[in-house]
């Protein structure tokens, strides 16, 4: 299988402004002169991390959808993130994985941040996206289910494979608590031996609460090969197949993994 080229976009948010940060994401995107075939964007990448749904979500028919369709098809790569859907009367944390061709998958946020209210506000999903690009498996999450090993857990298929090679999160995940974030993406990418990769928010939001960002791409054994603080950054980064086979075939280490189902 071929390498995956990956773009990584650390950005600080408007403020419940849809408009205004879907004008910013297209700067930064269009500024990308690397040839790339995935485009990670924040949690919530619309708004910010915001307890209003019922003013600011949007259906998937809305414009922040449709951008990344439009967005997704001109750029010829995938875009995800998360955005505020409403659904039935229903409010979700939903991440989009936005084909070219406007196919997409999406994954609805397991873990509601109850800490800050979002359990009352949003509906928890309950079935994990696994997505496939160019024969690599890439398992989806947001912000707080980074701290859910388990939910996340990689786990070997009947042909004797991992189920996925790249874990990603997408978070507005604050800096008063970016000591536990950036173990938790060391972590989750030594126990699954897997490409780990954290994109995060910077700045500060309309509660005054700061992100630091620290937005991460963690290689199979917990090497750093990116890590940017408190400003704004956009990082393209080709993941290494060899590579990643190579650590797992010198390191067997998931063929003595406990076996398990997630209910």
């Amino acid at each position: 299988m071929s390498d995956l080229t990956v773009s990584l976009v650390q950005a600080n948010l408007h403020w419940e402004d849809i408009a205004a940060n879907l004008a910013m994401f297209d700067e930064k995107i269009d500024a990308i002169k690397e040839r790339t075939e995935v485009i990670i964007l924040p949690e919530m990448f619309s708004t910010g991390f915001s307890m209003q749904p019922e003013k600011l979500a949007q259906t998937m028919d809305g414009s922040a959808v449709q951008w990344m369709k439009q967005k997704a098809k001109q750029k010829n790569a995938i875009i995800t993130g998360s955005l505020i859907i409403e659904e039935e009367g229903q409010y979700y944390n939903r991440l989009i994985w936005m084909l070219p061709n406007g196919q997409f998958g999406q994954y609805d946020k397991r873990h509601r941040f109850g800490f800050a209210g979002e359990d009352n506000h949003y509906e928890a999903g309950g079935k994990r996206l696994i997505a496939s690009v160019k024969g690599w498996k890439i398992c989806l999450t947001v912000c707080y289910d980074l701290r859910f090993p388990v939910w996340s857990r990689n786990t070997i298929k009947e042909d004797g494979q991992p189920e996925y090679d790249v874990l990603v999160n997408v978070a507005n995940w604050p800096e008063r608590r970016n000591v536990p974030w950036k173990a938790l993406l060391q972590a989750r990418a030594i126990e699954n031996q897997c490409y780990m990769i954290g994109v995060n928010r910077v700045g500060n939001d309309g509660n005054d609460i700061y992100h630091s960002g620290d937005t991460s791409l963690i290689d199979p054994v917990g090497e750093i090969i990116y890590q940017r603080a408190h400003e704004e950054d956009v990082f393209t980064y080709t993941l290494s197949r060899q590579h990643l086979d190579e650590l797992r075939g010198k390191f067997p280490f998931m063929k003595d993994a406990d076996r398990f189902m997630i209910l």
